[in-house]
C-alpha cells in the first residue's frame, strides 16, 4: 500500500470517530452537559454485550471487552486495562481519542481524572441504566466538593447512531433438572433462606446470568453468554420474571407458572418497580437486598425515591458459584471430551503445519469445527483466540480473514477457546510449538508451565481468598522479573458466562472489589502468562474445582481437581530449569492427560499423545 493511502485510511478513520464525537458534543452544549461518560455495558452490567450497546465502540473504534470513554468538550479520552493496551493502541491510532492505561503509574483513574478536570458546578451526565449504583455513588463521592450536578437520564447518543443494530430479543429455551443440576423450587427455596437470615423481605436482580441460573432458562441475547434480557423480583411468597413477550413461548411460561413465577414484559419493569414497592408484605418489608456493584444506578435511584432501605448483597451469586453434584458430575464428563477436541486439534495443527496452508483464522475454525461435532454442544463460550507470534502478546487478539496471519514452521500459536455444552461451560488454552523458537522463549514458557502447575497443585486452610493464592502462579515469573497485566483466575459459568463471580484469583488489592473466600464447588481458571509486545505471547491454562480435602486440628483444607486434560507442549519445555518436584507436578499431571483423554481418540492420535506426555527426567 503506498504512503498516500496510508494517510488517507489514517485520515479517515479520525474523520468517522471525530465525527460522531463532535455530534455528540453538540448535543452536550443544547443540554448543558459538560461532561458524557460512557462505559462497556447494557442495561445488566453484562461483561460482554450485544451490538446494540456497543456505544463506546461507536464513539472510539476500540472493540475491547472493557473500556470507560470520557468526552469533554476538549478531549476524548479512553481508559482500558492491561489485556488490551497493545490493541487499544492500534486501534486508537489516527483518532483523536487519547489511551489512558488502568493501574499504570500516573495515570489516574476515571473519578481522579474528573475530580481534577471539572470545574466547580459543572455538570456530568451518563445513561443511568448502564452504570452501576455502586460505581454512581464512588463518583458521586469523588466530586462531592466540586458539586458536580449528575445528570443521569441522557442517552445522548440514541440521536446520533442512527443506524443502531436491533434491540436483542431470541427465543428462552428451558433446561430439565438433570442438565440444571437442581429443581427451580430448591433455587427459589435457598434464595429465600438467604433473604431471611439477612432481615430482608426482597430481593431485586438484574444481572442476566444470575437470572437464568435461578430459573433454569437460558437465552442467545449475547454473544456466547446463554442468556436472555431479564430483571427479576423475588419476595417471600411470589416471583416476577421480566422477559421479551416474543422472547417466550409456552413451554417456558407453563413450566415457571408451575413455581409460580409470574412472566412481565421486558419494557414495563421500570414502570413495575416504582409501583411494587408500594405493596410489599413482610416483616422487613421496607429492606430489599440488591448488588451495589451489579444493579443500575438508575434502579437504584427509583428504589431510593420510594424510601426502600437497600441492602448491599446478591446471594443467588454465591449460590451459582457452587456448583451442585450434579452439575459436577456432568462437568466432569463434558471437560473430557472438550479436551479431547483440543488434543485432536493440536495432533492435527502439529501433522499439517508446513504442509497444507494455515492461516491464524484457518485453525481456529478446524477447532471449532471439532468442538461442533460433540453432541453436548451448542455453541462457543467466546470467539476462539488463535494468535500467532507477536499477535499472542494482545491477549484478546481476534484473527479476521483480512488480518490473519500466515501460519510457518518457526514460533508459537496460542489458542485460547472454549464451547457451551448442555453439561457445562469450557476454558482452556495452549501455547503450540510450530518450529524453531529461540531459547529464552522456552525458558519463559517452562516459567508458565511450573506457575500453573503450581497453583493447581495447591493446598490451602478455608478461609483463603483468590489474593492469599495468586503468588503461587505468580511467583515463578516473579523470580525472573515478569509479570502478567491480568489476573490469574476467574470464575466459570455452568452453561453460562466464561466469566463468573464473585470468586477470582489476583494479587492486587483494590478499594470497593469485594473478595471472596473459596468454596466447595466453585470453579476458577489457572492461567498464568507472559506477553512481549511485538514479539509473543505464552499462555497456559486449565480450570480447576475447589473442592475439600482433610480436616484436623489446624482447621478444613482445601485443594483443587483439574477439569482440563490437554498435554504441555514438551518442546518448550527445559527440564533443567525445573526442580524434581515440579517435573514430578507434570509427569502427573501429562499421565492424567493420557489416562482421561486416549478412549476418545483414533490409534494414531493415542500413539502421538502417549508420546507428547511421556515422562521427562
Amino acid at each position: 500500500m503506498s504512503q498516500d493511502n496510508n494517510i488517507q485510511q489514517v485520515q479517515g478513520k479520525e474523520n468517522i470517530y471525530e465525527n460522531r464525537i463532535e455530534e455528540l458534543r453538540k448535543l452536550m452544549e443544547q443540554e448543558g452537559i459538560d461532561v458524557y461518560f460512557i462505559p462497556t455495558s447494557d442495561f445488566h452490567n453484562s461483561e460482554y454485550v450485544h451490538d446494540y450497546f456497543k456505544v463506546r465502540e461507536f464513539l472510539s473504534g476500540f472493540t475491547g471487552s472493557n473500556g470507560d470513554l470520557v468526552v469533554t468538550r476538549e478531549v476524548a479520552l479512553l481508559w482500558t486495562d492491561g489485556r488490551y493496551f497493545i490493541q487499544a493502541e492500534k486501534e486508537l491510532a489516527g483518532t483523536n481519542t487519547k489511551l489512558c492505561k488502568m493501574f499504570e503509574p500516573g495515570v489516574p483513574t476515571v473519578e481522579e481524572y474528573l475530580r481534577t478536570n471539572m470545574k466547580k458546578g459543572q455538570t456530568l451526565a451518563f445513561d443511568g441504566r448502564c452504570v452501576t449504583f455502586a460505581y454512581g455513588e464512588w463518583l458521586k463521592a469523588a466530586l462531592s466538593e466540586k458539586e458536580i450536578k449528575f445528570c443521569v437520564g441522557k442517552a445522548l447518543t440514541d440521536k446520533i447512531w442512527l443506524n443502531r443494530p436491533k434491540f436483542p430479543c431470541n427465543l428462552v429455551f428451558s433446561l430439565d433438572t438433570e442438565v440444571a443440576g437442581e429443581s427451580i423450587e430448591k433455587k427459589l427455596k435457598k434464595l429465600r433462606a438467604e433473604m431471611k437470615s439477612r432481615k430482608t423481605s426482597s430481593v431485586v436482580l438484574s444481572k442476566l446470568d444470575d437470572i437464568m441460573w435461578l430459573y433454569n432458562i437460558r437465552g442467545n441475547d449475547v454473544e456466547c453468554n446463554p442468556v436472555a434480557l431479564s430483571y427479576s423480583i423475588v419476595t417471600e411468597t411470589k416471583a416476577w420474571l421480566f422477559l421479551q413477550n416474543q422472547a417466550v413461548n409456552s413451554q417456558v411460561e407453563n413450566l415457571l407458572k408451575n413455581y409460580h413465577v409470574q412472566i412481565e414484559e421486558y419494557d414495563s419493569f421500570f414502570e413495575f418497580l416504582g409501583k411494587w414497592t408500594g405493596i410489599l408484605e413482610g416483616e422487613w418489608k421496607n429492606r430489599v437486598l440488591i448488588e451495589r456493584g451489579e444493579i443500575s444506578y438508575y434502579i437504584a435511584a427509583i428504589l431510593q425515591e420510594k424510601k426502600v432501605e437497600l441492602v448491599d448483597g446478591n446471594p443467588v451469586a454465591l449460590l451459582k458459584a457452587k456448583k451442585s453434584p450434579k452439575e459436577i458430575e456432568n462437568m466432569r464428563e463434558i471437560y473430557k471430551k472438550d479436551s479431547a477436541a483440543v488434543v485432536k486439534f493440536i495432533y492435527w495443527l502439529k501433522r499439517n503445519i508446513g504442509l497444507i496452508p494455515l492461516d491464524e483464522l484457518a485453525a481456529a475454525n478446524y477447532l471449532d469445527n471439532l468442538r461442533s461435532q460433540i453432541p453436548e454442544y451448542f455453541e462457543l463460550s467466546f470467539p476462539t483466540i488463535s494468535a500467532y507470534k507477536e499477535n499472542a502478546a494482545m491477549m484478546h487478539y481476534q484473527a479476521t480473514e483480512k488480518s490473519a496471519k500466515i501460519l510457518e514452521t518457526e514460533g508459537m500459536l496460542l489458542v485460547d477457546s472454549g464451547g457451551q455444552y448442555f453439561g457445562g461451560t469450557t476454558d482452556v488454552t495452549r501455547t503450540i510449538f510450530l518450529g524453531e523458537t529461540d531459547k529464552t522463549i522456552k525458558e519463559q514458557f517452562t516459567k508458565v508451565a511450573v506457575s500453573m502447575l503450581n497453583l493447581a497443585n495447591a493446598k490451602f486452610l478455608k478461609g483463603c481468598t483468590g489474593r492469599n493464592l495468586d503468588i503461587l502462579a505468580r511467583e515463578p515469573l516473579w523470580e525472573i522479573g515478569m509479570d502478567y497485566k491480568c489476573g490469574t483466575g476467574h470464575g466459570v459459568g455452568y452453561m453460562l458466562n466464561v466469566h463468573e463471580g464473585p470468586q477470582r484469583i489476583s494479587w492486587q488489592y483494590r478499594e470497593g472489589v469485594r473478595e471472596t473466600v473459596f468454596e466447595e464447588g466453585m470453579l476458577i481458571t489457572d492461567e498464568p502468562g507472559v506477553y512481549v509486545e511485538g514479539s509473543h505471547g505464552i499462555r497456559t491454562e486449565n480450570v480447576l474445582l475447589c473442592k475439600k480435602a482433610e480436616e484436623n486440628s489446624a482447621g478444613q483444607f482445601l485443594e483443587f481437581e483439574t477439569l482440563t486434560f490437554v498435554p504441555i507442549d514438551l518442546e518448550g519445555i527445559i527440564p533443567e530449569l525445573m526442580s524434581e518436584r515440579e517435573k514430578e507436578k507434570l509427569n502427573i499431571y501429562h499421565e492424567q492427560v493420557y489416562e482421561k483423554i486416549h478412549t476418545y481418540l483414533n490409534e494414531d492420535e493415542k500413539k502421538w499423545l502417549y508420546q507428547v506426555t511421556r515422562p521427562i527426567a
